[in-house]
């Protein structure tokens, strides 16, 4: 089926809206990336070992035996997942993008939210992407810039568009559209890129008087856990207070989180039953625990909220 250019689909009008939250790695794309660590052997002497991001997933709180290089820290332990110093250097983040997706192009079996992210992308619902990388927002989006280009297909890419001017011409009341570069620009820029070690969000936690006392009384291990927490709330807040502006209140809406860090899940879980289900009634909440990749599509779990529109 050939769709013509521009395109419109007002059937987004009768659609419910569902948002999503993903976590990168191993999750969106199995990424080459290595965590740069120490290991204490059996003679107990501590040697350098690479591990990948799900391995790192399992050890990460085995401080007996693992613990980031003594000369330099957990800078230098992730120092391959944040953006170079200087400008002319590699950004690894984008480069092992480009070469994770060309090993799915290969025939190499996606991630389990590979698919899911690219319908979302399809349809053109707005989503967060929330990683324990240390990435700007630019960069992040850059990536997921190169997903829409390698990962869908023209035809995908041109229903994309015809989504996107829906959503427009519905809840923007749109009647003249700009080009496919000017309406992908505001599409992305609806969503939300936390890259949680990032300075500039370290900053934004660090200036929320509820996550800085927090943040103050956490351990290293759970620091990262304790960010996405940060990230998610701002993101549900963000979903929220855009179809309040855009009178989209009056339908279904549905917010799933996908993660394939066990440790992430059930904090995220845990932190949904106790503090956004005071918040939340009408929203549903979906969890998908990705960590077990003999399933396609991870282990979901529906959380349901409480939301008190009046007081929000």
């Amino acid at each position: 089926m050939k769709i013509p250019v521009p395109y419109v689909n007002d059937d987004v009008r009768t659609r419910d809206f569902k948002y999503y939250i993903f976590d990168w790695d191993d999750n969106i794309l199995h990424m080459p990336t290595k965590i740069l660590m120490e290991h204490k052997g059996a003679d107990g002497e501590w040697r350098p070992v690479e591990l990948s991001t799900s391995s790192f997933a399992l050890v990460r709180t085995d401080v007996e035996h693992y613990r980031p290089p003594a000369s330099g820290g957990w800078k230098a332990a992730f120092r391959n997942f944040a953006d170079p110093e200087k400008e002319d250097e590699p950004n690894f983040f984008l480069e092992d993008t480009m070469s994770a997706l060309a090993r799915v192009a290969a025939g190499e079996r996606p991630s389990p939210s590979y698919s899911t992210f690219k319908k979302t992308l399809v349809e053109g619902r707005i989503f967060a992407i929330v990683t324990a990388r240390g990435h700007a927002p630019g960069t992040i989006e850059k990536a997921v810039r190169l997903f829409i280009d390698y990962a869908l297909t023209g035809l995908e890419r041109a229903t994309m568009m015809s989504n996107l001017r829906g959503y427009r011409s519905w809840l923007d009341k749109v009647e003249k559209f700009g080009t496919d570069a000017e309406e992908l620009d505001y599409y992305l820029s609806m969503c939300r890129y936390c890259a949680v070690t990032y300075d500039g969000f370290r900053k934004l936690m660090d200036n929320d008087p509820i996550y800085r006392e927090k943040l103050a009384a956490a351990t290293t291990a759970s620091r990262p856990e304790l960010a996405k927490e940060f990230a998610i709330r701002d993101f549900v807040e963000h979903v929220f207070h855009t179809l309040q502006r855009k009178g989209g209140l009056d339908r279904s809406v549905a917010i799933g989180f996908s993660d394939d860090d066990k440790g992430n899940v059930a904090s995220v879980t845990n932190y949904i039953r106790s503090e956004l289900s005071r918040r939340f009634d009408g929203i549903k909440f979906v969890v998908y625990d990705t960590s077990d990749r003999s399933l396609l599509k991870g282990r979901k779990v529906c959380v349901s909220g409480q939301m008190n529109l009046p007081g929000f």
